[in-house]
């Protein structure tokens, strides 16, 4: 998947390098961003968009379940951000992205792990910008609604509900990286209209 990403973006006469990494290993996440710098000499943009679901629900959900998906949803753009926040404050510029979930401010049902991962991201977003701040440093958080990702075409699994493409949530998330650096947006979220999310219960 890396290497198809690649070459889409090579497609358009960009320098593109990739790194395999394991977003929940702290050595992996800060060897991600300093081969990320040693390439390309900066920092600009962090866009955390690692994560995992497990859909159980709570009387039946294993530990380890609860656990990864803390560990990748959470813990994992931690590290990522951590090490970036780090590169970012000496050159007194950039922008970090988390892409959450509107699963961060409405729940459903057989969701506990990845909703409070969520949640716990939106928090996440909130202390580093307030922490990047006096470094010219601003995070935003991008919350999804139901998007067609790949593997729910290859496993045709997707909820019988209106859903939206990878490329029109891309627009938001660019919107959010081409803001001039003294402004923010802290919080979007990006669903089809016909989306239940508001009272859904």
């Amino acid at each position: 998947m890396l290497k198809e990403a690649a070459e889409e973006f090579q497609a358009f006469g960009g320098d593109v390098v990739t790194f395999p990494t394991d977003v929940t290993v702290e050595a992996e996440a800060d060897a991600l961003i300093d081969q990320t710098v040693a390439h390309f000499g900066r920092l600009d943009v962090l866009v955390n968009n690692a994560g995992i679901a497990r859909h159980t629900p709570v009387i039946d959900m294993e530990l380890s379940d609860w656990q990864a998906t803390l560990d990748t949803n959470l813990t994992g753009p931690f590290l990522c951000a951590r090490a970036a926040l780090r590169v970012m404050s000496g050159a007194r510029h950039g922008r970090i992205i988390n892409v959450a979930s509107i699963s961060s401010q409405r729940v459903r049902p057989n969701s506990a792990s990845y909703s409070a991962s969520k949640f716990g991201l939106w928090g996440l977003t909130q202390v580093l910008a307030l922490e990047g701040r006096p470094y010219g440093v601003s995070c935003s958080c991008l919350n999804p609604g139901n998007t067609m990702v790949d593997r729910r075409v290859e496993t045709n699994d997707a909820p019988d509900e209106p859903m939206m493409t990878v490329d029109e949530l891309a627009t938001a998330a660019i919107t959010m990286a081409a803001l001039p650096n003294h402004v923010n947006m802290l919080e979007a979220t990006v669903l089809p209209v016909d989306q239940l999310f508001i009272g859904r219960g």
